[in-house]
C-alpha cells in the first residue's frame, strides 16, 4: 500500500512538472535586445548617455534651436524668444509612446521632450545596480536630461507625468524648485490608495522568488489584461496597443528592473513635500481610475495652493492616453 502511494505521489509529481514546462515552453518569451526592438524607435528618437544607460528621448521640432550653445545664442542676439518646453513621464510599465497623442498636439507651440525612464522602454534598467528605483534618483535622472539637452537654458519649463511619472514630476518640482515652472499631474502617486484593481502583471513582479520564471516567460494574455486594467473603454485595447506593451516589456532588464522598482517603492515620508509646492498645478484624472481613486485627485487640490483640477468622467488611469484629443485641450488651456 506505502509503495503504491509513493508510485502516485511520484506520478503526480512528474504530472506537475510536465505541465509546468509545457507552459514555460508555450510562455517563453526570453529578453530582446534594443536592435531587436527597433521598430520602437521613432523616426526622430534618439539615444543620449545619462548615467552610464543610452536613454531613449524623444524631442519635437521646436526642441532643435537647443541642440547647441551656438544655436541657442544666436537665437537670443537676433531676438528670437527660446520656446518653452513641455517635458513628458510615463508611469510604470508604460514608455514615451503613451504620449503621442499630446505631443502631436503640442510640437507647433511647445519644446516638447518625452522620454523611457530607467527600467522601462528602450532605455532600460540601471546599469549601476545600486541605484534604487527611487522618485529622488528618477529626479536626478530627469534633471540630467534636461541639461544634456541644453534645457537648462529654459526659463519655463513645464513636467506633466502620469502615475509614477506624476511622482516624479512633483518630487523633481520639489528637489530642484528653480528648474520646473508648471506641473500638469495625470492621475499621479503621491498619497496612500487602496486600489479597486491591481493589474495582474504588477502582483506578479511583486514576488522576488517568481523572477528566475518571470524574466522568461510572458503570457501575452497577463499584458492584455493588465492594459485593460488601466482603460475605462475596453474597445480603445487594440491589438498594436498590446503588442507596444508586451514587446517593450521583453526589452532587455526591464522585467528584473520591474521587480525592483515594485520593491525599492517610496514610503510616504516625502508626502509632505507636495504642501510646498508652489507652482502653477494641473491636476487631471480619470474618474474610472481602479488603480488610484480618483479621490486622490482631491488631496493634491487640496494641498497645493495654486492647482486647478479636471476630472474627465469616462477614462481610467491614463488618460492622456485613452483619449489625448480631450485630455491635451485642457493641457493647452493651462499653459496658455
Amino acid at each position: 500500500m506505502a509503495q503504491r502511494l509513493v508510485k502516485i505521489i511520484i506520478y503526480l509529481l512528474l504530472a506537475i512538472i510536465a505541465l509546468l514546462a509545457a507552459l514555460i515552453a508555450f510562455y517563453w518569451a526570453p529578453d530582446r535586445s534594443v536592435t531587436e526592438l527597433k521598430q520602437w524607435q521613432l523616426p526622430n528618437s534618439e539615444f543620449i548617455p545619462i548615467q552610464g544607460l543610452q536613454a531613449h528621448v524623444l524631442q519635437s521640432d521646436k526642441c532643435d534651436v537647443y541642440r547647441s550653445k551656438a544655436s541657442i545664442d544666436q537665437a537670443v542676439s537676433t531676438g528670437k524668444s527660446l520656446p518653452e518646453a513641455v517635458v513628458l513621464l510615463h508611469g510604470t510599465s508604460a514608455s514615451l509612446h503613451t504620449w503621442q497623442g499630446w505631443t502631436k498636439a503640442l510640437s507647433d507651440e511647445y519644446c516638447v521632450v518625452s522620454m523611457d525612464l530607467p527600467g522601462f522602454g528602450l532605455t532600460g534598467p540601471y546599469t549601476d545596480e545600486t541605484i534604487k528605483y527611487n522618485s529622488a534618483n528618477y529626479a536626478k535622472f530627469v534633471v540630467q536630461v534636461l541639461d544634456r539637452l541644453n534645457l537648462e537654458q529654459v526659463t519655463k519649463v513645464t513636467l506633466a507625468g502620469n502615475s509614477l511619472g506624476g511622482k516624479i514630476a512633483w518630487r523633481t518640482a520639489a528637489l530642484y524648485p528653480d528648474r520646473i515652472d508648471k506641473l500638469v499631474l495625470v492621475d499621479a502617486v503621491g498619497y496612500p490608495a487602496t486600489p479597486k484593481h491591481v493589474p495582474i502583471g504588477f502582483k506578479l513582479a511583486k514576488y522576488s522568488a517568481l523572477t528566475p520564471i518571470l524574466s522568461r516567460v510572458l503570457p501575452r494574455d497577463v499584458v492584455r489584461k493588465s492594459v485593460l486594467s488601466v482603460y475605462a473603454d475596453d474597445t480603445k485595447v487594440d491589438e498594436a496597443l498590446i503588442n507596444r506593451y508586451y514587446d517593450l516589456t521583453l526589452r532587455q532588464g526591464n522585467r528584473q528592473a520591474l521587480n525592483r522598482r515594485l520593491q525599492e517603492t517610496d514610503n510616504n515620508s516625502d508626502q509632505a513635500q507636495i504642501k510646498q509646492l508652489d507652482l502653477p498645478t494641473l491636476i487631471i484624472w480619470g474618474a474610472q481610475d481602479d488603480l488610484i481613486p480618483v479621490e486622490n485627485a482631491a488631496l493634491f487640490h487640496r494641498d497645493i495652493a495654486n492647482s486647478q483640477l479636471k476630472i474627465f468622467d469616462d477614462l481610467g488611469h491614463v488618460p492622456h492616453e485613452e483619449d489625448p484629443v480631450a485630455t491635451v485641450k485642457v493641457v493647452k488651456d493651462f499653459l496658455k
